[in-house]
């Protein structure tokens, strides 16, 4: 064995240097750092130090790096140590130092081998936390997207019918306040009434917003990453951290939870009585002290319907009608229900208008937001002119809660189909069925 001489120095040096590279070309520099032991054991200088470097460029080619590559590295070591090496230098084989070199490599393989399953584990399980949390914050989002609409459906539901029957009561006022005073004030009464009502409706609405419980009254859990000062947060058992030197850290994954914050006491919202189809002269009301003529029909037995669906089909009632009012001024409308086995028939239809409707820009969001409300319910609706003259809109909505197991709602009949029996609509004396 010969002493340490510049050229081994150099090799000492060379090997550590070359561990810098080990995160980007593991494979590489492992090799490398063979040739760097076996050129310092050949070149006489005998083991030492210099297999460290070795240790560490092969756990981290193991770890971070393809077995292919990285596992050879051992047996292809073992043989060189054994045979070639000893017998080129002239050194007898040491059999007590052929067995402790053979289970240090495979004690060394085992340790790389575990790091190896250990770390992808982690990631496993961090790729799965990550993706949970995106899960989540979609859910969120979705959710977030569909309260937003629904707020914007009721809004719409609750102010643009009242602000189209305030529109036609101010122009009723102002044609006759000068020729009739009488019908002008009756006129300024309506927008009173309407006017009030409205708002009232509106506080109910913002009420219900504030509570936190939403339009549907469903509660959000919001997911939350959390830190480790958070009470309640979800605990890793495998929250450990691998010593950097062999690559990459490899920690605990981010960890997302469910932390269900502490509620606040939700005043319950003053609801106003909702509208309802049940009782459809109350419904109407508004429609027919703006003037607009509307007949009623029931076919089938009249049942409570669930909430939800009773308030959709009489916000579906009052667009169709508002529209009438809106856009065919003088025409009388008939509003039909028919209860079946598993749903409830909603049909709107109006006669043609007697006076040209007056400009109101751009169309709305009407209809978009009837059909909308109703497929969120499993139901389906149709508009468009009818045959005879006029509109309908036809909604077909299930009978039962949203979710429960039932037959699913049947197509809604289309505005092209004539229902015959609307002949026999009940009307108010004085107007004909349409």
């Amino acid at each position: 064995m010969h002493p340490l001489g510049l050229f081994g120095y150099l090799l000492l040096l060379v090997g550590p240097a070359a561990l810098l590279w080990r995160r980007y070309q593991p494979v590489p520099v492992l090799w490398f750092a063979v040739g760097i032991c076996l050129a310092y054991i050949m070149a006489g200088y005998g083991y030492g130090p210099i297999f460290l470097s070795l240790v560490v460029a092969f756990l981290t080619a193991a770890t971070t790096g393809s077995r292919w590559w990285t596992y050879p590295v051992a047996p292809l070591g073992f043989l060189c140590l054994v045979f070639p090496l000893p017998v080129a230098m002239g050194y007898p084989p040491h059999w007590p130092m052929i067995f402790a070199l053979a289970a240090w490599l495979s004690v060394l393989v085992l340790i790389a081998e575990g790091i190896r399953q250990r770390s992808a584990a982690l990631l496993a399980r961090r790729q799965r936390a990550e993706a949970a949390h995106r899960d989540e914050q979609a859910q969120r989002a979705r959710r977030a997207s569909e309260e937003r609409l629904a707020i914007a459906r009721e809004l719409h539901d609750v102010l643009a019918h009242s602000l189209s029957l305030i529109n036609v009561q101010s122009s009723v006022a102002l044609e006759l306040f000068d020729r009739k005073p009488e019908q002008a004030a009756a006129a300024l009464a309506t927008i009173k009434t309407t006017s009030k009502d409205a708002l009232a409706d509106v506080h109910t609405l913002l009420h219900s917003i504030r509570s936190g419980t939403g339009l549907a009254g469903a509660e959000y859990e919001p997911v939350q990453p959390v830190s480790d000062s958070e009470p309640g947060r979800y605990e890793d058992p495998s929250n450990t951290r691998i010593f950097g030197l062999f690559g990459r850290d490899i920690g605990a994954p981010e960890r997302y939870s469910t932390v269900r914050q502490p509620e606040p006491p939700v005043r319950p919202a003053p609801r106003a009585p909702a509208p309802s189809i049940d009782d459809l002269d109350a419904l109407l009301q508004r429609t027919r002290a703006a003037g607009l003529v509307v007949g009623t029909r029931v076919v089938g037995e009249a049942r409570k319907l669930p909430s939800v669906i009773d308030v959709a089909a009489s916000r579906i009632v009052q667009e169709a009608l508002t529209n009438v009012v809106r856009h065919a001024p003088g025409a009388a409308a008939t509003v039909t229900v028919r209860y079946t086995a598993d749903s409830v028939d909603i049909t709107v239809d109006n006669t043609r208008p007697t006076e040209n409707p007056p400009r109101t820009g751009s169309g709305g969001n009407g209809i978009l937001g009837m059909r909308e409300r109703t497929h969120a319910l499993g139901g389906a609706l149709t508009a468009g002119p009818r045959p005879s003259g006029g509109f309908r809109v036809a909604a077909r909505l299930p009978a039962y809660e949203p979710g429960s197991e039932a037959p699913p709602a049947r197509p809604a009949p289309g505005p092209q189909r004539e229902d015959r029996a609307a002949d026999a609509v009940s009307v108010p004396p004085g107007v004909r069925p349409s």
